[in-house]
């Protein structure tokens, strides 16, 4: 694609998530970005998208489902911000379809093991490990990236780039506090069940495995949670049904280079002044990443106390800072970049990222359902990966 040549998106799914995708892209319209379709079921998502496309001077063409839309051949790049329990059969229906699109959808990449694989095998059979992997697999002519933009946040970049530059030395331990609100309220409540989003450390938390993984530079090989609802959601009822998802966790994760990650999850923490909080320890030093506050902090073992250094971190490029510290504005930018340079640079964050986060998560959940350590091949084996 030429660097000059306008990029047509569609987006499918215009909740919240959805109307985020298009403010940020609007942002971009500087750099040939245009949102020129939308599709969702749900009217009031839809009216909603209108209005602010309007005040964008876009005029969108609306459907009322995802098979319409790619049909219509209006668009080049497809994002998919619907409930995570429709990313499976929407990603499949892309992958499979006569026109190519590239494809950006939003975290998890499915709800469980077996669909990630389904997927990412497609794309590779018309390009070979994964049902959503492996359906990509057989796409070589289309980009799939997952929207695992924590990576992204300024603060955790920066960090990222100190562990990768080796200034803390061989990561030992990576150890990631969320402290947070309860889940927010979305379409029809279907955030509240675990069949719907693949359980909360699926749903939220597969953004901090990938971190996880990014630090220690290694993968996952067993996994150890304790977690419950005992909090939030308690006293609602949907349809005869009272939510199942757990409101706080700790996981424990082991990784094939030694390295260990810790997980403290807290939904019930609304008086936190940061609600990320980043450690990641070296044999030789140690960096910490604070969110929102967008600070960062690292010294040595050699130095002490004395040395550490605090860094206040920004990114100029950011042109809107969103509901994600503007990150969402750096995973576009990335994701475009990687567009009109297609084969020579692959996307950020990929649907093997995208997989072993939702393994990741699924294993904890698990864990906490059995009471025991999980090991990572024991989830992918039973869904035959």
């Amino acid at each position: 694609m030429a660097v000059n040549e306008t990029v047509k998106y569609g987006i499918i799914g215009v909740g919240m998530m959805g109307r985020e995708h298009l403010i940020n892209l609007h942002h971009l319209r500087t750099q040939g970005v245009v949102v020129v379709c939308i599709a969702d079921p749900h009217l009031p998502s839809q009216q909603l998208a209108l209005e602010l496309a309007k005040s964008f001077d876009w005029p969108l063409k609306v459907f009322s489902g995802h098979q319409e839309l790619l049909d219509s051949g209006l668009c080049d790049v497809v994002v998919v911000s619907s409930p995570n329990m429709t990313h499976y059969q929407i990603l499949m229906d892309i992958l499979n379809h006569p026109k190519p699109h590239h494809v950006l959808v939003e975290k998890p990449l499915c709800t469980t093991v077996a669909d990630c694989r389904n997927v990412s095998h497609l794309q590779l059979l018309l390009s070979f490990k994964f049902h959503v992997v492996n359906a990509a697999r057989k796409r070589p002519d289309m980009l799939v990236q997952v929207g695992l933009e924590y990576r992204y946040m300024p603060p955790v970049a920066k960090l990222i780039e100190i562990v990768k530059g080796g200034t803390l030395g061989q990561i030992k331990m990576v150890a990631i506090r969320e402290h947070r609100f309860p889940f927010l309220v979305k379409v029809n409540n279907w955030n509240r069940f675990n069949s719907n989003t693949g359980g909360t450390l699926v749903e939220k938390c597969c953004h901090f495995f990938d971190l996880m993984r990014l630090f220690a530079g290694a993968n996952p090989v067993c996994m150890m949670a304790s977690g419950a609802m005992d909090v939030n959601h308690k006293d609602e009822i949907y349809d005869g049904k009272v939510p199942d998802i757990i409101d706080n966790a700790y996981v424990i994760v082991e990784f094939d280079n030694g390295a260990r990650g810790m997980l403290d999850l807290c939904m019930f923490a609304e008086g936190s002044k940061n609600e990320q909080e980043i450690s990641v320890v070296g044999h030789t030093g140690k960096g910490e990443a604070f969110v929102p506050e967008s600070i960062v902090r690292f010294g040595s073992r050699m130095e002490g106390r004395d040395g550490v250094q605090t860094l206040k971190t920004e990114n100029r490029l950011i042109k809107y800072e969103g509901l994600h510290h503007g990150s969402s504005y750096l995973e576009h930018l990335n994701f475009l970049s990687a567009i009109r340079v297609k084969g020579a640079k692959t996307p950020a964050a990929d649907l093997n990222d995208g997989l072993i986060s939702v393994a990741m998560g699924v294993a904890a959940q698990l864990s906490i359902e059995k009471g025991r350590f999980v090991n990572i091949e024991e989830v992918l084996d039973e869904h035959n990966c």
